[in-house]
């Protein structure tokens, strides 16, 4: 179960117990924050896509969108995210758990500045009912992020 890989993944750190496993589902951005009780946006969102024959996570607001245009400026390839089916295979965790966190090798990530405006937020913990809170700075140092992009819109309008 993914859940426990990122569980061993933050023990190494001493930060295992900061991993919440909740009652309720928190698949969605919206059930996630209703189970943690906090407003959408804080949500870290972990979208996962095919670029080229790699994976590319972005961590992105609850609030934010993918914006085509900025995405292929970016990464120079149209955004398809990868299918339901896929998820656990190539990335470690399934749709629902996907996050920046004891992901398999090879798995490229990018923290978008739609979650810069915060001081904590709230990614998945590697299952469909967990999270952990962190702040933007351990969000930077636990996720071994490569770097900061802007491929979301909607947040900032």
């Amino acid at each position: 179960m993914s859940i426990d890989r990122v569980k061993t993944y933050f023990r190494q750190f001493g930060l295992e117990d900061r991993v919440l496993e909740l009652a309720d589902s928190s698949a969605t951005v919206e059930l996630a924050a209703e189970a943690l009780q906090c407003e959408p946006q804080r949500i870290a969102k972990t979208l996962s896509f095919h670029v080229g024959e790699g994976v590319v996570l972005v961590v992105a607001a609850g609030d934010a969108k993918i914006d085509n245009r900025k995405y292929k400026e970016y990464f120079g390839v149209k955004a398809k995210m990868l299918g339901f089916d896929e998820a656990e295979s190539l990335i470690g965790h399934a749709v629902g758990g996907v996050c920046p966190f004891a992901v398999n090798d090879g798995v490229k990530i990018y923290l978008d500045v739609s979650l810069q405006r915060f001081e904590t937020v709230y990614p998945a913990g590697g299952s469909a009912s967990s999270a952990i809170k962190l702040t933007i700075r351990e969000l930077e140092k636990y996720s071994s992020f490569l770097q900061w992009i802007d491929v979301c819109k909607g947040w900032n309008e």
